[in-house]
């Protein structure tokens, strides 16, 4: 045997020590896993299925199919996370099957599962499973056996199949009287049949046609017609491996499911109670007929009549459809002012094949108050946060609802040596109007499908850095928010105002402005108002698809028509002022696009490019502080602190020695991101991410020397990347990134890349550029 010497001997050595480790400690957890079971029982492990296809199918569909029976095998082994049945060693930790009344161990056992024994497989039950399953797929004279492997304490089954040659369709006929209106009907959409002559045979598809055919008939009128009075038979007697199918209506369906039906009276509880009963229909009493096609019963007028109407989409006797059914419910649903929505529709006893509609509608309580804590934690700084929110539903009888937020909050250094900032104290509180309806004077309704909503916000918030300064924030903003479609949403803010006024500027944070100037800009005072406009694309929901995108552009403009009036230039030291205050002017874009490849069920790369640009002219030489961009953080370059970057390469400003103070804000912003995410095991995911950006300023200040725009930005970009995982627990996502930086942009320009210089060995370097991050979700 070679003997390894010096450097590389050693890590072979530390290599190999640490694998034999593993291979103890996987030993004594798979042990501890069976340290229960009696001496003939073995401990079921997995189910595997081996099919034996034509060797023309690809190996990767192969697969996926067997991935696919596998599923269905019956019991499910121990979970699993890397090996380890942690739920299983849980239920062990608790004490196994002995009986305590420990609360810890039974808690212990409640949180964990018993062992899956190998007796508790019934292999020819899942034989059956199999085979049935292929079957429906087309497979119809294939053939399963099954085998057990002991190996010690731990027993696997492997089920074979020989699934033969597939059925495919060789023609589809409609076996339906054509001159009836049922029959015409269905015969009338047959072009879009999912039965191709063809394709494979599958039950799932078959399944499938049933139900379109049920749904066009929906539209149609026919109420009463259901899926089940479908009926598809199929020959496979015609040889060739092929089958006919035919497509007929049950014999015994019923008269009214073959007959469409019309629209009735509708009847709207808008304040209805539901009781132990269950929603019953009441008597009638108090009825009012409103624009001669809607019954209300509402004594206490909670509701204006024209409001709910707008969200009827049925009228008297048009033909019932499917589409204004769901229509309506999902209008009424997304007010957010009903508890439960309820709708019951009941045969005319005067009028054959006419119904009429009861809806039933449960208001939420009209006040509501809500209270939150938040805690608060970041690298240096740490404090917490209460909310208090009080909603009004309805509270101008049309469904609008106001909500009243007051806030407060606290944050205190606890590391580093910054005093400037070293705590602050806010308070604050925000008005919110919401109209479920576009408040226009024109006649305008974006989208029938969703409901628009005019929005009205009033915010006032008081900051206080005690060692700093104090600012006086004031906000006013009314717009429309609607959806296009599923995929498309628009947000038009016909006006926002915002009002920064700051006082009490202390002694050392004045003598700070001159040594580090960008300061100065935090602390001067903010007047903009103007339009914005926003638009969102996203097809995110569709997980089906190989390709997800994400666009979200939008544009803020401020006092450009009055700067224009007034002839305002701060070149020209003719600065304008509104309500004795300089206002901003100016045109900002931004757009963040993102592309999510979905390669695997377990596995994405997403990337993300977000792009920043703006122009401030006449009244203004820059962006007002609130509206800057920044760069660095958590959800953005992850190598980097919070506002830690740029403007381009410019150098980070210190306060004091060795001490940073990140908030570096510019005009323009570049930031590109791509991170490859996997799961791990179980609800643990993993993810390796590189990150790329910097922001830059309109005007390059003689302070800040390599600040502005150049053609040369490119190389001007911080890159950096590294190591996550995510605990993906449903209802929340907790985000972990170890991070480091590979390109430094305010190094000399030939020494930016920084990979020659680090060493995870040196406390120092650790200390200076390995960042980790704690997050909520996602990054984007």
């Amino acid at each position: 045997m070679p003997v390894l010497h010096g450097k590389k001997g050693e890590i072979m050595h530390t290599r190999l020590l640490c694998s034999i480790l593993l291979t103890a400690v996987l030993f004594s957890v798979s042990c501890n896993s069976t340290k229960y079971l009696a001496e003939d029982e073995k401990l079921y492990d997995e189910g595997k299925v081996e099919l034996k296809l034509d060797s023309g199918i690809a190996a990767e569909r192969k697969e996926a199919f067997e991935e696919h029976l596998e599923e269905m095998l019956m019991p499910k082994p121990n979970k699993k996370i890397l090996g380890w049945r942690w739920k299983l060693s849980l239920w062990n930790m608790g004490g196994g099957p002995d009986t305590t009344k420990n609360f810890f161990r039974n808690w212990l056992k409640k949180m964990g599962e018993e062992p899956v024994l190998l007796s508790d497989v019934n292999r020819e039950y899942n034989e059956n499973l199999l085979r049935n399953r292929v079957e429906n797929l087309g497979f119809f004279n294939a053939t399963f056996s099954s085998d057990t492997t002991i190996h010690g304490k731990l027993a696997s089954v492997t089920y074979t199949g020989i699934p033969r040659k597939i059925y495919r369709i060789k023609s589809v006929e409609y076996d339906i009287d054509s001159t009836s209106q049922i029959g015409h009907d269905i015969v009338a959409d047959s072009a879009n049949t999912l039965l191709k002559v063809g394709r494979n045979y599958n039950l799932d598809v078959i399944i499938s046609e049933r139900e379109r055919i049920d749904n066009d008939l929906k539209n149609k009128g026919y109420y009463f017609f259901n899926p089940d009075n479908v009926l598809v038979e199929v020959d496979s007697t015609v040889g060739n491996h092929k089958v006919d199918m035919f497509i007929t209506i049950k014999p015994e369906t019923s008269k009214q499911a073959k007959s469409p039906q019309h629209i009735g009276d509708i009847y709207i509880y808008p304040n209805y109670t539901l009781n132990e009963q269950g929603y019953s229909r009441r008597r009638l009493r108090n009825l009012e007929l409103f624009d001669n096609n809607y019954y209300f019963i509402d004594p206490q007028n909670t509701f204006r009549k024209k409001v709910l109407a707008n969200h009827i989409f049925f009228e008297k006797d048009q033909l019932y459809n499917r589409h204004d059914h769901n229509l309506t419910i999902s209008h009424l649903v997304n007010l957010n002012t009903f508890k439960f929505v309820k709708n019951n529709f009941e045969p005319n006893p005067n009028k054959e094949n006419t119904l009429d509609v009861y809806y039933y509608l449960t208001p939420m309580p009209k006040k509501s108050l809500r209270f939150e804590i938040l805690g608060k934690t970041a690298t240096v700084y740490n404090g917490s946060e209460a909310n208090v929110t009080w909603t009004l539903r309805n509270a101008f009888r049309g469904a609008e609802t106001v909500t009243l937020n007051v806030f407060g909050g606290y944050e205190t250094q606890t590391g580093g040596n910054v005093n400037l900032n070293s705590s602050y104290y806010r308070y604050g509180a925000e008005l919110g109007i919401s109209w479920p309806r576009i408040l226009s004077p024109f006649d305008w309704a974006p989208s029938r499908r969703f409901i628009p909503k005019t929005y009205l916000k009033f915010g006032y918030e008081f900051l206080n850095r005690r060692n700093a300064y104090m600012l006086n924030s004031s906000s006013l903003i009314y717009g429309y928010t609607w959806k296009e479609n599923d995929q498309k949403q628009h947000d038009l803010s016909l006006a926002e105002i915002i009002y920064v006024q700051p006082r009490n500027i202390t002694d050392e944070y004045r003598a700070q402005m001159d040594t580090v100037p960008t300061l100065r800009h935090i602390v001067e005072p903010q007047f903009s108002f103007g339009p914005n406009y926003t638009f969102t694309f996203t097809n995110t929901m569709k997980q089906e698809l190989k390709h997800n995108f994400y666009f979200k552009g939008g544009f803020n403009t401020s006092g450009n028509v009055l700067g224009l009036i007034q002839g305002a230039s701060y070149k020209n030291d003719n600065v304008k002022t509104l309500f004795n205050t300089p206002y901003s002017q100016f045109v900002k874009v931004e757009a963040d696009f993102r592309h999510y490849l979905n390669i695997t069920d377990d596995s994405q790369l997403a990337s993300r490019m977000m792009i920043g640009t703006s122009y401030s002219y006449g009244n203004s030489y820059s962006l007002p502080y609130l509206k800057q961009f920044y760069s660095g953080g958590p959800n953005g370059l992850r190598a980097f602190r919070a506002r830690s970057v740029g403007p381009g390469s410019s150098a980070p400003e210190n306060l004091g020695e060795n001490n940073f103070f990140a908030d570096q804000t510019g005009d323009y912003k570049l930031e590109l991101n791509t991170e490859y995410r996997a799961k791990l095991a179980g609800f643990i995911h993993w993810a390796a991410f590189v990150d790329a950006g910097n922001i830059w300023a309109q005007h390059e200040a003689n302070y800040k020397p390599g600040s502005g725009l150049s053609k040369d930005f490119l190389s001007e970009l911080a890159v950096g990347g590294g190591l996550g995982l995510r605990f993906d627990f449903s209802f929340l996502i907790l985000r972990t990134d170890f991070a480091i930086p590979f390109r430094v942009p305010y190094r000399d320009k030939g020494d930016r890349w920084v990979f020659k210089y680090i060493d995870f060995r040196s406390s120092g370097w650790r200390s200076e550029n390995l960042v980790f991050n704690l997050a909520i979700g996602y990054p984007f």
